[in-house]
């Protein structure tokens, strides 16, 4: 009599090869669920911050810091990705970052101050960032030929959809329930997929001998260059740069541990970062195209919020469901790209894409004071469409074509360069914000004089109004200034989101003249059991 058949060991490896369709479909969603929360919680606090922030009592400067500390960690795990996984293997670091990260957020929704809130954003960011990379090098692994444009279309779609619903998810959530909620929505999924992810991908084993060699050295550098790179431009534009002492002094240690990181990668046996991938015109290429989009995702993520919020006063729940239609329309465009990607060079269609991201910033040019989700509606559309046509062909033309052992290396860097490119996008719209809304203030107030009949009389009509309201002839006057000058800020600061748009279209017009120098790439067949 036969023995019972009994399930595989946890140890055991199972090469793609061996493993059903629907087995190894099933596998990528679960991991792709964890990348998808680990990218919404970047953005998921945006439009909630003041919420959070009476509820721990904290003022805005210290609320800031919720989505910060965040961002500064993740920008610092990501990277290490590569050195990680060949130290733990793609399940077991993918479980332990899932459940670091569900722990995580549960302390987050605990949080009792702002103190506490901060340092439990960045064990967070640092514990669950890791998944993010992870996702590129598994689905690499899991297909090839055109399920692996399928695959980079979904994992395209999910880095550019997730942080773009961030604000639309948060908004719902803390309208109808409360900013505890922001981090408790993480538990059960992130629960499921650190218990699933180690019984489903086993196609690697960890190499515990790499803790011997490891560029410590390396990794300190790194995290040093790229955590004070992040507090300088998160907070450079509140603090004017470099005439704060601590931006400056940030900005120093960031740019020499830089330049020191980068020595000691290039010189390294075994370096946690292989910069000497950027060798290959292609994954440069790649990487500057990952940055120059995180740029536009990020940036227009943090610009129309920011619009909404300042020139229309809207709530989170509005603002949310405002930008909603980026994300609708980018969803109704996966189809066509797939149909598409199978017949077309991936470089055209990332080059349409592009194109479209630029054309989406010109459309954003005319926007006055008045702009509603209806006239935010054909720039954002056009925004959704350009994220799904630009992001999976970059994924796809820049790893697609790497082997396995460079690839785990590969996909950190290109991630990186992607919130790179947010993070720097959305430090220089903030200082354009700034400089630009004083410019155009001056501008325009230059016209407000004695010899500006308009100005007079709507000046005139505006103080009787205050008059009889107060019942003071003087208070009236003070109080038609005041408007006044409120008036001529919203029209300054709506003409400097105009300046910020064109400036972001500049990006992704050089960007679209730079595909033509891109490769074809023929994306090698999945890796056989010999390969592991």
């Amino acid at each position: 009599m036969n023995a019972p058949l009994k399930p595989p060991a946890l140890d055991d490896l199972i090469q793609p090869s061996e493993m059903a369709m629907s087995a190894k479909v099933f596998a990528f969603g679960i991991m792709c669920i964890g990348m998808f929360i680990a990218l919404l919680d970047i953005q998921i606090v945006s439009a909630s911050l003041r919420d959070i922030g009476g509820g721990l009592s904290a003022g805005a400067d210290e609320t800031t810091w919720v989505q910060t500390s965040y961002l500064i960690a993740e920008i610092i795990v990501i990277p290490l990705s590569g050195w990680l996984t060949r130290l733990m293997s793609s399940r077991w670091l993918f479980a332990l970052s899932a459940a670091g990260f569900t722990l995580t957020s549960l302390l987050c929704g605990l949080a009792w101050n702002i103190q506490s809130m901060i340092m439990f954003r960045a064990l967070q960011g640092f514990l669950g960032g890791s998944m993010i990379p992870t996702v590129f090098t598994t689905a690499f692994a899991f297909f090839d030929n055109k399920q692996r444009v399928i695959a980079a279309a979904t994992i395209g779609a999910i880095a550019s959809l997730a942080p773009t619903l961030g604000p639309t998810v948060g908004g719902w959530i803390t309208d109808n329930f409360n900013w505890h909620w922001l981090f408790f929505v993480n538990l059960a999924p992130g629960l499921f997929i650190t218990f699933a992810v180690p019984r489903l991908v086993r196609i690697d084993r960890p190499d515990w001998s790499l803790i011997r060699g490891a560029d410590y050295l390396g990794i300190a550098l790194m995290s040093l260059f790229l955590g004070c790179l992040e507090y300088t431009l998160e907070e450079g534009p509140r603090w004017d740069w470099l005439g704060d002492p601590v931006i400056a002094t940030t900005a120093w240690v960031s740019g020499i541990s830089g330049l020191l990181f980068v020595w000691r990668s290039m010189t390294y046996d075994q370096p946690v970062v292989d910069l000497r991938a950027l060798k290959d015109r292609n994954f440069a290429l790649g990487c500057f195209f990952s940055f120059v989009t995180g740029i536009g995702i990020f940036a227009t993520i943090y610009l129309t919020p920011v619009f909404l919020g300042r020139v229309r006063g809207f709530s989170a729940l509005q603002i949310g469901l405002a930008v909603f239609s980026t994300g609708v329309f980018q969803i109704a465009t996966i189809p066509l790209y797939a149909f598409l990607a199978s017949r077309f060079d991936l470089r055209w269609i990332m080059m349409v894409g592009l194109a479209l991201f630029g054309l989406s910033m010109w459309q954003f040019a005319p926007i006055t004071h008045e702009w509603g989700w209806l006239q935010l509606l054909l720039p954002q559309a056009l925004r959704g469409m350009a994220q799904q046509f630009a992001v999976p062909p970059a994924v796809t033309l820049t790893l697609g074509g790497l082997p396995p052992a460079r690839l785990k290396f590969a996909s950190g860097l290109f991630n990186l360069m992607r919130n790179l490119g947010g993070a720097i996008g959305i430090a220089v719209c903030a200082t354009l914000l700034n400089d630009r809304t004083n410019f155009h203030f001056l501008r325009l107030a230059e016209h407000l004089n004695g010899s500006n009949d308009a100005m007079l009389a709507t000046t005139q009509g505006l103080a009787a109004s205050f008059t009889a309201q107060l019942g003071d002839t003087v208070a009236g006057q003070a109080a038609a200034v005041r408007q006044l000058w409120l008036l001529t800020y919203r029209e300054a600061l709506t003409m400097t989101f105009a300046d910020t748009f064109l400036a972001v279209m500049v990006c992704f017009v050089i960007a679209t003249a730079m595909v033509p120098l891109m490769n074809k790439v023929a994306p090698p067949k999945a890796p056989s059991a010999d390969a592991h």
